[in-house]
């Protein structure tokens, strides 16, 4: 019960405002780096320059402005001696890369041993490519900063690192075909992200299944989810729709969606099927 009740707590400490960037571990994180670089004796540009970055991209980060990723934390941490300090922030400063809403999802999700996504609008963020990626952050209302697209653009594509973990999560999807007929971004990014989708799928921990239009039966008219198996053994659902979300770890709404991720596994076309599916679609493009 004791986990339950943190994951819901969670949850709903989502959108707090001290944790949006340029307030909070972020602002913190840069005071820190600042305190430990000016002991050091050194100026923001030969500080930069010992870690492949300008001056102005230290200042950034030193004024909470930007969040720095793991390597610069990493690297950072080295060149001050700052035997940990800096280091010890790196997960929670990454978090910070996300949407607040997301933050604790994506914790989750880097971690999870097994993932269950149902994709409706979009193509899920695990397979996206960069360009068609940056296109959904850019076609946001209101408008991102193009920092701030940037940012969430590289912690997306982290995200993908989950394919590579080792031992890797088993990883299944369903996507409404009307999502891979969506040329968003433009044909040509479309149908280089069908590619990536396809590539992806031939990994043997993943498979993707393409949810036909014409299917007279669809058993999740309610919208997409996740169903997370965690590390620890205990299976969450996630669910998020126009910018809030919800983690649930109540067992009869987790065993409710499992109940209809599994019927749609079932209605949706095979793996192989979908593969054919997808490529058939390239062609048209």
């Amino acid at each position: 019960m004791t986990e339950v009740r943190d994951e819901e707590t969670a949850a709903r400490r989502q959108q707090r405002p001290e944790d949006e960037p340029g307030t909070g571990v972020v602002t913190a994180f840069g005071r820190q780096l600042k305190l430990l670089r000016t002991r050091a004796g050194l100026e923001r540009a030969e500080f930069g320059k010992r870690l492949g970055y300008s001056a102005d991209t230290v200042a950034s980060i030193e004024q909470g402005r930007r969040i720095p990723q793991a390597q610069f934390i990493e690297k950072a941490d080295e060149v001050l001696g700052a035997g940990g300090v800096l280091a010890a922030l790196k997960e929670e400063v990454g978090r910070a890369q996300y949407p607040a809403y997301f933050r604790d999802a994506a914790r989750l999700e880097a971690r999870a041993a097994a993932l269950n996504l149902y994709a409706v609008y979009a193509v899920p963020g695990l397979l996206q490519t960069e360009d068609y990626a940056r296109a959904i952050f850019q076609m946001q209302r209101p408008l991102l900063s193009d920092e701030v697209i940037e940012q969430r653009l590289e912690a997306r594509l982290a995200r993908q690192q989950v394919f590579s973990r080792r031992p890797a999560p088993l990883m299944s999807f369903v996507i409404e075909e009307a999502v891979l007929r969506r040329p968003l971004g433009g044909r040509r990014v479309m149908r280089e992200n069908l590619e990536q989708i396809l590539l992806t799928a031939r990994q043997r921990h993943v498979e993707v299944q393409v949810m036909p239009t014409d299917r007279e039966d669809n058993a999740a008219l309610g919208g997409p989810f996740t169903l997370i198996d965690t590390d620890r053994g205990q299976r969450i659902a996630y669910a998020e729709v126009q910018d809030d979300s919800r983690l649930y770890t109540e067992v009869p709404k987790v065993r409710e969606l499992e109940a209809r991720y599994g019927i749609l596994r079932s209605q949706a076309l095979t793996p192989s099927e979908s593969s054919a599916f997808i490529e058939k679609l390239m062609g048209e493009s």
